[in-house]
């Protein structure tokens, strides 16, 4: 997934802010891309355009358009993902995401820009990484603010040195229960979402083994489970802490 620039404009299509990351598209397309919007205002505009070999996918999101746009063959729900990154750490940034808030933040969003994506590619999208080095008051800082530990490692989820007087986890199993009924009371449709949500207290970088009693995961391993207390789970999800290849094999 490339994005050869990123442009943030206002309602009526003036750029705001915008940022080249590879130059092999000319930064005049914002005005082939807010000509393409107008002509299609009549009817639904799509959230992906193509035209003369140009990609363009935006979002909108109050008064602002977030809009990326590119040559390549990239995956459109990735730069998707990337421009809702964008509001939500612009949002963490500034409260609120308006014309007004990025016009007096031009340079805390620039840089935020730069570490976000770099040569079209995206890099660092988690807000409380980017706060620990980049800060709306760092012309103030006597001191060089380093990159922490997070950007340059291979964990990005949790920072260095952290330390409790009590080492504690806490697990909350949440569970909800969807289920469709005919007239006649039989059951037509029915199912059971949950999320195991954990809070952890533990120092330093430990590792943690929970298990899962996965009816699919046992009968798969050929160990069978104890007294059929397995449950059937299906389109599990896993937090990027967890080694996959460890809940397969073990």
């Amino acid at each position: 997934m490339t994005a050869s620039a990123v442009f943030i404009l206002d309602m009526k299509g003036k750029v705001i802010i915008s940022r080249n990351y590879r130059g092999d598209v000319p930064m005049s397309c914002v005005e082939r891309f807010v000509h393409l919007m107008i002509d299609e205002a009549e009817g639904s505009n799509p959230p992906v355009i193509v035209d003369n070999g140009v990609s363009y996918v935006y979002v909108k999101y109050g008064n602002l358009y977030l809009m990326a746009c590119t040559k390549r063959n990239s995956n459109a729900a990735t730069l998707f993902v990337f421009l809702y990154h964008i509001v939500g750490v612009l949002k963490d940034y500034f409260r609120e995401l308006e014309e007004e808030s990025i016009r007096d933040n031009f340079v805390v969003t620039y840089e935020l820009l730069d570490e976000m994506m770099d040569w079209g590619y995206p890099q660092i999208t988690d807000q409380k990484i980017l706060s620990e080095y980049i800060m709306q008051e760092s012309h103030k800082m006597a001191g060089f603010a380093k990159p922490p530990p997070a950007v340059t490692g291979v964990v990005s989820w949790r920072s260095e040195g952290i330390k409790y007087r009590k080492n504690e986890i806490f697990l909350d199993v949440v569970e909800s229960v969807n289920i469709l009924v005919s007239s006649t009371g039989s059951v037509l449709r029915s199912e059971i979402l949950g999320a195991l949500k954990m809070r952890s207290y533990l120092s330093g970088m430990p590792e943690l083994k929970l298990g899962l009693n996965d009816k699919l995961l046992f009968e798969s391993s050929g160990r069978g489970s104890k007294q059929g207390k397995s449950v059937e789970m299906e389109d599990i999800k896993f937090h990027q802490c967890v080694r996959l290849a460890r809940v397969e094999n073990d």
